[in-house]
């Protein structure tokens, strides 16, 4: 009989549970994957992806020993002491001399190990590190800041099982999901016929393909097209004038500019068709509940966080919040997204939202003589030399950094500019569990015990953590004692002593993360879930009637606590944590007044200087729009390196519209030449009907440098290598990948 094991998915948000067979000559192998029926959201679920997680586990460029670099660029193997020790001394001499805020931080997750960055505070306390980002500030951010201003939240979710009226805007779930089993949600709403799907994307996607109205906007139209949304809905009187006045303020100001718009001309800026406008906004405007969802077609686009703003005044003005079928604000185990803070980055100046320096700005944060410039870098579980844009500039600024140290799995490009490279364990052979939690009424989580035993060499970053912990001496011996004493007589004793320790001694509460990690008696296969014990009493101090219909009341957080965290490690296919109520999401309105703030003065003005603005006038010189980074059935980031996993489109074509094709003189398979102001490679091309003319695409995830047969070998083509840092979204910083001027010719 076959001895499934459960784990999850890491190759999007979504983390949908998963059951796994080992195998192979070493039994390590990944050899069957099937989706986990147990899991209390995904419940079976699962996309052609995760079949391929083999490639993971697997990659031939996996580290397996600490490395250091020599003087001549090439890496040397060291073992774990001397790693830990020169790193700590090189670190501690960078904050002793120029102050922890010239330690900057990186990472800390991806799409589903997200216990690394908790494990990070503790360094980056002992390190007195203050300046951090990651992915999430290359897309999020401006929804999370408007999200803040608007409702004292940063971000809602969508309950697209019971909608009428489903809206994506910039949003392909078919293949980045984001919703609980994504695509039977899609064919749900697709195939009754007492539902609206509606698509605001430029390109004809899987999802368009399935909707009742696709809204094919010019590529970076979209705050045109979403006005001439709100425009239909104020000058047809379709908006929900008693939600309006019972929770917002600032609506006269919003209806006024709303009641001058031209809908004609707002269409035809967006190169939509009117009439198709007025029908997606009636089915708006008439909906019984209407779910919406933005993503990176528009987070990574021009006037991003207008389209945000934009995007809210819709769901608001239509009373789409607070009711089965519309937005919800769950609970959540962390509150990871939070709106911008009041203070900016040291050197650019940039605004700091959800307490992360916009990715485009490191660079110059970097690069300058400034007194308050990023000195030295710590990268966990990310790779920004690929990642961010503009690559070229980001190498530069990597290479200037008097310490940069990488924690990962695989020899990244990251880790080859590295001075320290520790190589850390895959994660399947630790315990690991994802923050992103948005289920609503019922919010799950699931912490993932180790599926293999660690190989030889690598370690799990809460160890790392702990091991620099200790050499910076953050944490000494006597510290974890006295805690390892009241573990062996039990878990009352211990939890009343690891509570003491954290609330009266600020030192030691800046260590909780490592000091549960080296006291708490836990099976091997879970250590590293020790740290989710602060989690889930914050959570319980902050959210008890939601945990107390889940199953876990009680009148003492200590005790609700304790007894979720038992449960969290007794589900190893997850569990429900939390269960919430309708009535209680509009109670979760956290401006100062309880009321939705739709009168935003900056966003106001920036609206307004758009719609009394001049026609956009394409550079002669790049005639094409690219989107660098769109998501297909074979991309995943960058968290499979192997480019063997993929069935399909193995290299990374452009997809092209075949008219242009046409004029440019080249076939399918062909070779053109894409350039934009940055840089130029050469790629194959796909020809595409879904495209529109003058629109292109290249895949996200490819251009790794890659060891096969004959050594290293790149695939594909490095979307940063095109970008350009200043391009970029002047109120957060947000790239704009997705609107890249550039130029193809025949090659």
């Amino acid at each position: 009989m076959t001895d499934w094991k459960p784990t999850a998915c890491i190759l999007c948000e979504c983390n949908c549970g998963l059951e796994v067979e080992l195998g192979g000559a070493d039994g390590r192998h990944l050899v069957k994957l099937r989706g986990d029926k147990r899991h209390p959201s995904s419940q079976g679920y699962a996309c052609e992806k995760a079949h391929r997680l083999d490639h993971y586990q697997h990659g031939r460029d996996r580290l397996t020993t600490p490395l250091r670099r020599r003087a001549d660029g090439s890496f040397e193997a060291i073992d774990w002491d001397t790693a830990i020790r020169e790193v700590a001394a090189r670190l501690s001499t960078v904050r002793d001399t120029f102050g922890g805020d010239s330690i900057f931080y990186y990472g800390g997750g991806g799409q589903g190990n997200h216990l690394p960055g908790a494990y990070a505070t503790a360094t980056r306390r002992a390190l007195g590190s203050r300046w951090r980002s990651s992915a999430l500030a290359q897309e999020k951010t401006g929804e999370f800041w408007v999200g803040d201003r608007m409702m004292g939240v940063a971000a809602t979710r969508a309950d697209f099982e019971h909608c009428d009226v489903a809206l994506f805007i910039g949003k392909n779930p078919w293949h980045s999901h984001s919703i609980p089993r994504a695509r039977v949600t899609l064919k749900g709403l697709s195939s009754d016929p007492a539902r609206t799907l509606i698509v605001i994307d430029p390109r004809r996607t899987e999802t368009a393909e399935l909707a009742d109205l696709h809204l094919q906007v010019r590529p970076g139209g979209d705050a045109w097209l979403l006005t001439g949304i709100l425009g239909v809905l104020v000058q047809e009187q379709l908006t929900d004038s008693a939600f309006i006045a019972a929770h917002t303020n600032g609506a006269d100001e919003v209806l006024a500019v709303l009641r001058g718009v031209s809908v004609s001309e707002c269409s035809t800026r967006a190169g939509v068709d009117e009439a198709l406008v007025r029908q997606a906004a009636r089915a708006i405007g008439t909906a019984k509940a209407l779910s919406s969802f933005e993503d990176l077609g528009v987070q990574m686009n021009h006037h991003s966080t207008l389209v945000s703003y934009l995007h809210r005044l819709i769901v608001f003005l239509t009373g789409s919040l607070g009711r089965p079928g519309t937005h919800a604000i769950p609970t959540t185990m962390i509150p990871f997204a939070t709106g911008g803070a009041k203070y900016s980055s040291p050197v650019v100046g940039a605004r700091i939202v959800s307490g992360l320096v916009p990715c485009n700005v490191i660079a110059d944060e970097i690069l300058t003589d400034h007194p308050k410039r990023y000195r030295a870098m710590l990268v966990e579980a990310a790779n920004p030399a690929h990642s961010i844009a503009d690559s070229q500039r980001m190498r530069e600024a990597l290479s200037a950094l008097d310490t940069l140290v990488v924690i990962d799995v695989a020899m990244s490009e990251t880790a080859r500019l590295a001075h320290y490279v520790l190589p850390a364990c895959t994660q399947f052979e630790k315990a690991e569990a994802t923050f992103f939690n948005f289920d609503f009424p019922k919010n799950t989580f699931h912490l993932r015990p180790r599926l293999l035993e660690p190989m030889a060499g690598p370690l799990p970053e809460a160890e790392i953590h702990a091991r620099l912990c200790e050499a910076l001496g953050a944490v000494t011996e006597a510290d974890l004692a006295p805690l390892r004493a009241a573990a062996d007589a039990g878990p009352e004793a211990y939890g009343q002593a690891i509570a003491a320790a954290v609330m009266s001694d600020p030192r030691l509460g800046a260590q909780a993360p490592v000091l549960l990690y080296r006291t708490m008696k836990l099976p091997d296969a879970v250590k590293e879930g020790a740290v989710l014990l602060g989690v889930v009493l914050r959570l319980a101090m902050k959210d008890a009637p939601s945990l107390a219909r889940a199953g876990f009341g009680g009148d003492d957080p200590l005790v609700v606590a304790k007894a979720l965290f038992e449960a969290i490690l007794a589900s190893p296919s997850g569990l429900v944590f939390a269960v919430d109520e309708w009535p209680d999401v509009m109670a979760r309105i956290a401006t100062p007044d309880g009321r939705l703030q739709l009168a935003l003065a900056d966003l106001l003005e920036a609206w307004k200087a758009l719609l009394g603005g001049t026609a956009d006038v394409a550079d002669a010189a790049f005639p094409f729009v690219l989107s660098a980074g769109e998501r297909r059935s074979f991309t995943a980031n960058t968290i499979i390196r192997d480019p063997t996993w993929r069935k399909k489109d193995a290299g990374g074509a452009l997809r092209i519209n075949p008219q242009d094709a046409k004029g440019l003189g080249v076939g399918a398979g062909e070779a053109v030449r894409l350039t934009t102001k940055r840089g130029s490679a050469v790629v194959t091309v796909e020809l595409s009907d879904t495209m529109q003319r003058g629109h292109v695409a290249l895949p996200n995830g490819l251009g790794l440098s890659y060891p096969l047969e004959g050594g290293d070998h790149a695939t594909g083509v490095a979307p940063n290598e095109l970008t350009a840092s200043e391009d970029r979204d002047p109120f957060v910083g947000t790239p704009w990948h997705k609107h890249v001027a550039a130029r193809v010719e025949r090659a």
